[in-house]
């Protein structure tokens, strides 16, 4: 076929589709995998469960009143030294 350095009219709908779609998943890939990446301020403790969850609802029940102060130290210091350990 003898194209003439004319793609026609499809030619280009399909190079302006294929463009945005390409730069489309490239952007997707890299927000994806910035989001794993960063993954936030988790904490994880030596049998690798993510201790900030835990911390966050310890400091939830102590600012609703379900336990006292030395409750919640107490409960604090178990999940950061099981953490370190």
């Amino acid at each position: 076929m003898y194209w003439d350095g004319n793609m026609g009219v499809w030619g280009y709908i399909l190079m302006g589709v294929s463009f945005v779609l390409f730069w489309g998943a490239v952007i997707t890939a890299i927000i994806l995998f910035s989001r794993s990446m960063g993954a936030g301020n988790r904490r994880y403790d030596a049998g690798g469960h993510d201790t900030g969850i835990a911390e966050h609802l310890l400091a939830e029940r102590f600012a609703r009143g379900e336990i006292d102060e030395s409750e919640y130290t107490a409960r604090l210091t178990v999940l950061r030294r099981g953490r370190r350990a």
